[in-house]
């Protein structure tokens, strides 16, 4: 099981989430082109030329001329809207947003994938479908992805692996632990 994405997303009209997929950087070069701090896994995707981004508290679009891969994970991009240099200065700083429907997957074959922002707000049922607590969070590590279950007992992690997460129902807004979860969210008596 994978989770992607950090962008919990907000809520806009309909079934739509407006979900943050970069920041604009300095300008590169001459041609408008600017430095996008990436806040997708999917740029592929969020920056392909055509794509329309929303700029974050402001109404205006800006539209994907060109993209290409840069330095220390950043993407360089041209947007339509800053033919120049000194158009691109003027975008430094703005946080880039992309809707999406709420029920979207990431991109790719593996049934198993999620945003970050499907997996918050589950229930998180034991081995025998009882209510134990709810995912506040997705902590990536880089063994594993982990889930922070808020429970009675306060916040516990568990693996996002299916060994013990065997079931997630985004439907029905569960996942369901495997026997092998076992205690994972029980408190320990104290030494």
């Amino acid at each position: 099981m994978v989770a992607t994405t950090a962008d919990p997303g907000r809520t806009t009209p309909g079934d739509l989430l407006e979900v943050v997929v970069g920041v604009v950087g300095r300008a590169h070069g001459l041609r408008g082109d600017v430095a996008v701090d990436l806040r997708t896994d999917e740029p592929e995707v969020r920056f392909a030329p055509g794509a329309v981004l929303g700029t974050e508290g402001s109404t205006s679009t800006l539209t994907v001329a060109a993209m290409r891969d840069g330095a220390a994970g950043r993407l360089v991009v041209r947007f339509v809207e800053a033919p120049d240099r000194t158009a691109a200065e003027g975008l430094r700083g703005r946080v880039l947003t992309a809707t999406v429907t709420a029920h979207d997957r990431p991109a790719g074959d593996d049934p198993e994938e999620y945003y970050d922002r499907q997996l918050r707000g589950l229930r998180i049922l034991d081995a025998d479908g009882n209510d134990v607590g709810v995912v506040s969070d997705v902590i990536h590590l880089p063994s594993q992805d982990m889930l922070a279950v808020t429970t009675d007992g306060g916040e516990r992690l568990v693996p996002f692996v299916s060994d013990l997460v065997g079931h997630v129902d985004l439907a029905a807004g569960a996942a369901q632990l495997s026997r092998a979860a076992g205690s994972l969210l029980d408190d320990l008596p104290e030494a």
